[in-house]
């Protein structure tokens, strides 16, 4: 990409609108869709209020049909079927894990396959989504990062995802029932599937405000987590746009480490990332920055850099996420020892910071974290490729 090519890469974001087809509703700001059903025939002065109907109808009951949309007039119902359409991504495969997780490959635009996880909890419901056909980053530890970036998804796709999951949860409300009246399965939406949120901004950030509309998804913005390696020019627009919680894969405690397991890390250094991310929880009036670390064996899991790790770090809200590292085929390292791993989290505990190990879920169906990887973008290569191209091979 050329030096003054935009850094969220929206170029490569399809049209949302198909040669000589009909746009989809799903991914429209309130104010993209005003202008398309002002375009579409519908009267200026009627637009604001024929939004607020479709709306709850498309994000509060889950509509696919507008002839569902009963306080729509019939003439109206049918002219909106002209020129739109309520599409969200197919579910081509979902597999469901021995721990309740459940995986979804579902099927976008150009045929392209994404990958979306639900992992179910006593307290909690957590969707994590993806943002991208791909990446760019080519984290070493990542599955996914062994994957070309395709392109981006559009906000359709991004929202789209969530609206799936609704769909085969059965979260929707049935008719006659009240928004509150069932268990919210979904309560949590985090962005740490496959891509880079940070270079996808305007569609993520499009799809998250539907996401956290209060009529219609309505989840409060301390619900939603965006999972960044550290595009540091959009963190503080994420917190002027967004505002959600922030998490950052940050993974090592030196720029030596960091630049072989987080590439971008060549780009914006661990200083300038801390720099930026110093400013985020006061901008975003967030709580806390989550800090991503996964425990890799021998690399990265020392008790100098838990030590290290704390004083990076001091200042900055923060709990540290200690991710079990989840291997794949072909991964060029190997998880840490428990005891290691507990050793470490005792040191950061102790420094005064909350230091949770995350539970591995879903590993048995490849959907744990940086396992994802969709099937027919897959790119086979052997452990010694890959360990060639993570710098690893002596």
């Amino acid at each position: 990409m050329c030096a003054s090519a935009p850094i969220t890469q929206d170029v490569m974001t399809i049209p949302r609108k198909l040669p000589d087809g009909p746009v989809n509703l799903v991914g429209l700001t309130r104010e993209g869709m005003r202008a398309a059903l002002i375009a579409a025939g519908t009267p200026e002065k009627q637009a604001r209020m024929r939004v607020s109907q479709i709306w709850q109808w498309i994000y509060v009951w889950g509509a696919r049909d507008f002839d569902v949309m009963t306080n729509l007039a019939k003439a109206y119902r049918a002219q909106l079927a002209q020129h739109f359409v309520i599409a969200v991504p197919e579910v081509v495969r979902r597999e469901i894990s021995a721990d309740g997780t459940r995986k979804y490959l579902v099927r976008i635009a150009g045929g392209h396959e994404v990958e979306v996880v639900y992992i179910p909890e006593v307290d909690r419901g957590t969707l994590c989504i993806s943002s991208q056909v791909g990446c760019t980053l080519t984290c070493s530890f990542c599955h996914t990062g062994t994957q070309k970036l395709v392109r981006n998804l559009t906000a359709g796709e991004i929202i789209g995802q969530v609206m799936m999951a609704r769909d085969d949860l059965a979260e929707w409300p049935a008719p006659g029932e009240g928004m509150g009246d069932r268990p919210r399965l979904i309560s949590n939406i985090v962005l740490m599937g496959m891509g880079e949120p940070l270079y996808n901004f305007e569609n993520v950030r499009d799809a998250m405000k539907i996401a956290m509309d209060g009529e219609g998804i309505a989840l409060s913005r301390r619900r939603i987590t965006l999972s960044t390696s550290g595009v540091v020019p959009e963190i503080a627009r994420t917190a002027d746009e967004i505002g959600c919680m922030l998490a950052v894969s940050f993974h090592a405690t030196t720029d030596a480490v960091r630049d072989q397991l987080v590439p971008i890390n060549k780009r914006w250094n661990i200083a300038t990332l801390l720099e930026a991310l110093r400013a985020y929880p006061k901008a975003s009036n967030s709580e806390r920055i989550t800090f991503e670390y996964v425990m890799l064996k021998g690399v990265n899991d020392s008790d100098e850099d838990a030590r290290r790790l704390v004083k990076l770090i001091a200042g900055i809200p923060a709990k540290i996420n200690l991710i079990p590292f989840n291997e794949w085929p072909g991964a060029p390292y190997q998880r840490s020892d428990w005891e290691r791993i507990e050793r470490f989290a005792d040191i950061v505990y102790k420094a005064g910071y909350a230091s949770p190990i995350r539970t591995p879920r879903g590993e048995d169906i490849m959907a744990a974290c940086g396992q994802l990887k969709s099937a027919t973008e897959r790119a086979r290569k052997s452990r010694a490729e890959i360990a060639a191209e993570a710098g690893l091979d002596g």
